[in-house]
């Protein structure tokens, strides 16, 4: 039966009106992005007076805006990394073997979703300064102790969320690569992980995008020299102004990988999250 005819033009507006409060804050940033300063210095003007592509020039002269590009996608991709490597060992643990402990670590890792992240920020930094003044292992201020940050957010979700997908992959795959001569990490590597690749993306996904927009550990945890995008971005604002056209082209900028990303992987992304990997 169809709906009714009210229902269908009740549901246009509604999709109508969401899709204007989508569609107006990219407007707004593409706009601004393409004006003088002039024009975003004052009073907004919803049609720009003229259209510069000078911001776009002007942002990697007005802050080491590539420096900061490669400290992100460094730590980022490094982050994604060692999460997808070391959440799929330790799901396949989790999801195929028993072991004495299993269930205290399992609620363990899905707890520390409860916490907000403010609460790590103070005992990291005084564990990261202690470890480098006993040892002189530059942690503080460095990618790597940042690397190390971002792995205690995003592993536990990467962690929990890739158990229940492995928890989907029939166990006899596993059994059935054993008996053509797979060992343990043969039958891992060759049935489970290509059943689960969906899963793996999304969760490679998830711990990029948390390493690639974070803000309160990187304004601690970095100097000049490491600093990321998303904080390295308040550097267009000075004491006399803000460059509001070089921080919207900026924006648009380091948006460009996130949004890539996304749409290549938005079929395994999507898979991902929402189905099993029964194959």
């Amino acid at each position: 039966m169809a709906p009714p005819k009210s229902f269908i033009w009740v549901r246009r507006v509604f999709l109508t009106v969401l899709t204007f409060f989508v569609v107006l804050p990219v407007y707004v940033m593409i706009s601004s992005s393409l004006k003088p300063l002039k024009d975003v210095s004052g009073e907004f003007h919803w049609i720009p007076s003229g259209l510069t592509i000078r911001p776009y020039i002007d942002i990697w002269k007005t802050i080491p805006l590539a420096r900061y590009f490669v400290n992100s996608l460094v730590v980022a991709g490094a982050a994604t990394v060692c999460s997808v490597i070391i959440a799929v060992f330790a799901a396949y643990a989790v999801s195929r073997y028993s072991f004495p402990g299993k269930r205290v670590f399992t609620v363990s890792v899905l707890s520390t979703q409860m916490f907000p992240g403010i609460l790590f920020l103070l005992p990291l930094f005084l564990i990261f300064v202690n470890i480098g003044n006993a040892t002189g292992l530059p942690l503080f201020g460095s990618r790597f102790g940042l690397i190390i940050t971002y792995l205690t957010f995003s592993l536990p979700f990467a962690i929990w969320m890739l158990i229940g997908y492995f928890d989907s992959v029939p166990k006899e795959l596993d059994e059935a690569a054993k008996v053509d001569g797979c060992g343990p990490l043969g039958a891992l590597f060759r049935v489970v992980v290509p059943a689960a690749v969906p899963g793996i993306v999304a969760v490679a996904v998830y711990a990029f995008m948390t390493a690639w927009g974070e803000v309160l550990f990187a304004s601690v945890m970095t100097n000049d020299q490491t600093r990321t995008l998303a904080v390295g971005l308040q550097g267009y604002a000075t004491q006399n102004d803000v460059y509001w056209n070089q921080v919207m082209a900026a924006s648009l900028v380091v948006s460009v990988p996130i949004v890539a990303g996304f749409l290549l992987l938005q079929k395994y992304l999507v898979t991902g999250l929402t189905a099993g990997a029964v194959k």
